[in-house]
């Protein structure tokens, strides 16, 4: 498994040079060399290490969304606060259902099949918009109105209710019941338990660092530790109550910046440094999972179905922006980096075909289609409108 490893870190980096040396993004070189050597390419990868993947994938995720959390500061989070509740579910609620009923016309699935396939395919990647959107804020792109620090919370919410929304439907398929005031509660109580534990886990962090002089290094490796432990938490639960782990995860950077923003500020460029080999490691096992006679099965039909569910997409970003000091520009850059699917569809793509879905097979090929569309789309059209689209500002504040 060693090797396999070295494998994908001089694949990786190779992918990422020849990509941005003809001024594409990198993350698109790293999927495609994970198609490449992957199960369903060359086979070059071991079936051990495919088996602890999903594993290597959710540390470095948890590793972007600390180094999300780390960025986000509360004045600039307090200006698009409710812009970016709105960014949280709507786009992602107009899509799902878009997609559930476009089935129903073009597939012939039941409204539930369609829109358990709708509210897998919703969900954004925040391995993709996060790192770009940490990235703009540095270089203070679109920073005046606020612009990244809209999409990294707007976005990190936009998951949970995807898959929260997903487990309500299949609930729906497996029992033929559901309270839709229940799952409604289900929603919220998973945010605010997973804000919660974070919040908690941030403040203990915080006072351990304060009671025990430790090198960053150190402080790098117990919050990583701790905000791991956190997704541990929500798994064991699952069966019981729902815990959006991965937001309270961003909300431990959150706090540590906010209380420490000073060390904060090392902290983060330490998790910078780790970033450079956890996106490698994430990229190309996300390419790896990518089965591209699956997504040939699923077809034009299963390519029509995922761009009709991103103009929904698109009219619920339109929607939730209007109104606010962003101009057609900046709505439009907004609108493109929402567009991104990647992470949660290779997590759970293949979940209805595991509990006997007749429809999984197919739901199964076009979750593979959203990701060799959308990520790659959603990488240049972010990388092309942020010079285009968006300003950058002289000033560090937003």
């Amino acid at each position: 498994m060693a090797t396999n490893i070295g494998i994908i870190i001089i694949l990786g980096l190779l992918a990422n040079y020849l990509f941005k040396s003809i001024r594409l993004p990198g993350i698109l070189g790293m999927l495609l060399a994970g198609i490449l050597i992957g199960p369903y390419g060359a086979d070059l990868l071991k079936p051990e290490l495919m088996r602890v993947s999903s594993d290597f994938r959710l540390i470095a995720l948890v590793i972007i969304l600390l180094r999300a959390g780390l960025g986000l500061e509360k004045d600039k989070l307090k200006k698009v606060g409710r812009t970016a509740i709105k960014l949280s579910f709507i786009p992602g609620l107009i899509e799902g259902f878009t997609i559930a009923f476009v089935s129903m016309r073009f597939l012939g699935f039941g409204f539930t099949e369609g829109a358990i396939l709708g509210f897998i395919v919703a969900a954004v990647s925040p391995a993709v918009v996060v790192p770009r959107m940490l990235h703009f804020s540095e270089k203070g792109i679109g920073a005046d109105k606020g612009i990244p620090t809209l999409i990294l919370a707007g976005s990190s919410i936009d998951d949970v209710f995807a898959v929260t929304m997903l487990t309500s439907f299949l609930a729906v398929y497996t029992t033929a019941s559901v309270n839709v005031a229940g799952q409604v509660l289900t929603v919220v109580s998973s945010i605010v338990i997973g804000i919660s534990i974070g919040v908690l886990a941030g403040f203990l962090l915080v006072k351990s660092f304060s009671n025990f002089n430790m090198r960053d290094t150190k402080k790098v490796l117990y919050i990583l530790g701790v905000a791991i432990l956190i997704t541990a938490i929500e798994d064991f639960f699952s069966g019981t109550f729902q815990i959006a782990g991965l937001l309270g995860v961003m909300v431990v950077g959150f706090v540590i910046l906010e209380k420490t923003p000073r060390a904060a500020k090392r902290i983060a460029e330490k998790f910078g440094k780790i970033w450079i080999f956890a996106e490698i490691l994430l990229f190309v096992l996300i390419g790896a999972q990518v089965n591209i006679h699956l997504a040939w099965d699923a077809g034009l039909i299963g390519a029509l179905i995922i761009m009709i569910g991103l103009a929904g997409r698109s009219v619920g970003v339109a929607f939730s922006t209007a109104g606010t000091d962003l101009n057609l520009k900046e709505q439009l850059f907004c609108i493109i980096a929402y567009f991104p699917k990647a992470t949660v569809q290779a997590a759970v793509g293949a979940i209805p075909l595991s509990i006997g879905m007749p429809e999984g097979d197919l739901i199964l090929a076009i979750a593979v289609l959203s990701i060799i569309i959308t990520a790659p789309l959603g990488a240049v059209g972010i990388s092309w409108s942020s010079k285009h689209l968006l300003k950058r500002n002289q000033s560090a504040g937003c």
